[in-house]
């Protein structure tokens, strides 16, 4: 088939396609698209209207299930980044024309070309260079042996000659490579550094980014195109969140709440523990002397502090927080704590996300089932990763089915199933995937998020000046964070 057939094939098959239908494959005079939605995307098999279907469709199943072990997402500029990748793939399942008979685990093992005979190869050069190194050190060590002798005995040195002679050469080289090597064998300390009384030659930091980037610089302007080396950040610093920015009035709040749980595999909740705090920030002198009203409609059971020169009984009457002495004004351009809450319980109906890890042993090592249900519905999770180890030296997962997105880390033997959004409309999902491996492999697993809704439901809903009881215009900034979520 030529070039200008495949385009007009494929150009055809938008037009072809009928969404409004639920079928899976269209027929022309000559071929027949096979296709797949995958979500924005189609996965589209060509073939011929003599191809028997059924094994076409099964063939079409193996394809998109090649993918997201190349992409972390089914986005086009995804799948341009990772497409040799993906024809390298694909080309083991189909040679020819016809289908190759392979499952997901052969395909990774001969894309990956792993030679034994390389290895081999490889580890017989490394074995003579360490023995080439070892030879040389020995060689350095007698001849300085050598030299410290006829010190000794007030003899010329073998090998190092006076002012003239045509062994000077020899030594000295012989001298530099013993220095060398006994060099590398030392670990390198840095001395202090003397402040230099005149102008510096010496090697300043940073010279060599500055290097680097000409070096860059030069390659972009080759056409060379460059990824950032902020891609490659770990995973735990890619999850932290910055907040947008927020427009503070004069009076703002900012409510902040951690949480710290331990679970146990098997189920029941071994301890959480969740700390709250309310810090004010004044920022115009005329708001100085103000109330807060507090709305407390917690039904768990925290327990609540003020600061101690908050008038606790004004607070306790009529969830007010103010001075015990009105006259006086709060504290300007600086953060102060005026209210904090505890709560600690072993209340399984408290967790606010359950995570239930079910690894089951196979015949080629571990079918692993992870599901995630919400149980408190007024609260809204952003960015959420759910960390699950594996075990070291077994390759990449085989990902079954998955809610949201996943990525592996091979150096630090994890898998992290990211979740954007987890709230009432999205509160349970799962993850399968297969690795070789033992049930306990598979443990603790952590848990990170950030809401903007905060757990105990205390909220500040109106603030007003001591005087005239008149109210004031103030900025809210609410936060829930994990300290420690396990599952151990």
């Amino acid at each position: 088939m030529t070039r200008t057939r495949i385009e007009g094939l494929l150009a055809a098959f938008p037009k072809l396609m009928n969404t409004g239908k639920q079928h899976t494959f269209v027929e022309t005079e000559s071929v027949r698209y096979v296709y797949q939605p995958m979500e924005k995307l189609y996965m589209v098999l060509i073939t011929t209207k003599n191809s028997n279907i059924l094994e076409d469709l099964e063939t079409l199943r193996l394809f998109s299930r090649v993918i997201p072990e190349y992409c972390r997402a089914l986005e086009e500029n995804e799948i341009s980044e990772h497409c040799f990748d993906l024809i390298f793939a694909f080309d083991e399942i189909v040679a020819l024309g016809y289908r190759e008979n392979v499952n997901l685990a052969q395909i990774r093992t001969f894309t990956e070309m792993d030679s034994h005979e390389e290895k081999v190869f490889r580890a017989v050069r490394e074995t003579q260079e360490r023995e080439a190194k070892a030879e040389m050190r020995r060689k350095a060590k007698e001849l300085q042996q050598a030299r410290r002798d006829a010190e000794r005995q007030g003899k010329k040195a073998p090998g190092f000659g006076g002012f003239g002679s045509s062994t000077v050469s020899g030594g000295s080289t012989a001298a530099m490579i013993t220095e060398t090597i006994i060099e590398t064998d030392k670990p390198k300390v840095a001395p202090a550094p003397a402040r230099p009384s005149g102008p510096s030659k010496a090697l300043k930091l940073g010279a060599k980014g500055k290097e680097v980037d000409n070096f860059v610089d030069k390659l972009k302007s080759e056409g060379e195109t460059i990824m950032s080396s902020s891609m490659g950040k770990r995973t735990s610093e890619a999850t932290k969140v910055h907040a947008p920015p927020i427009n503070m009035e004069g009076v703002h709040m900012k409510i902040e709440e951690k949480i710290t749980l331990t679970c146990g595999r098997d189920g029941g909740l071994q301890n959480m523990e969740l700390h709250g705090m309310i810090m004010l920030r004044i920022s115009d002198d005329k708001f100085g002397r103000i109330r807060l009203h507090v709305e407390n409609e917690d039904k768990k059971g925290v327990q609540l502090q003020t600061h101690p020169n908050v008038d606790k009984k004004l607070f306790t009457a009529e969830s007010l927080i103010g001075l015990k002495n009105p006259e006086k004004s709060f504290p300007v351009n600086s953060d102060v704590g005026v209210l904090k809450w505890r709560l600690q319980t072993t209340e399984e109906s408290f967790i606010p996300l359950t995570i239930n890890c079910w690894p089951s042993e196979s015949g080629n090592g571990c079918d692993v089932n992870i599901e995630y249900e919400l149980q408190e519905d007024n609260l809204e999770l952003n960015d959420v990763v759910i960390t699950i180890p594996l075990p070291s030296g077994v390759g990449a997962p085989v990902i079954g089915e998955i809610d949201g997105e996943y990525r592996h880390d091979s150096r630090r033997n994890t898998l992290e199933w990211c979740l954007p959004v987890i709230d009432a409309k999205n509160k349970s999902g799962s993850l399968e995937f297969s690795i070789a491996g033992q049930p306990n492999d598979f443990f603790p697993v952590q848990v990170s998020f950030i809401s903007k809704k905060n757990y105990c439901n205390i909220q500040v809903t109106k603030v007003t000046q001591v005087d005239g009881n008149s109210p004031v215009r103030f900025s809210t900034e609410t936060t829930f964070l994990v300290d420690k979520y396990e599952i151990l």
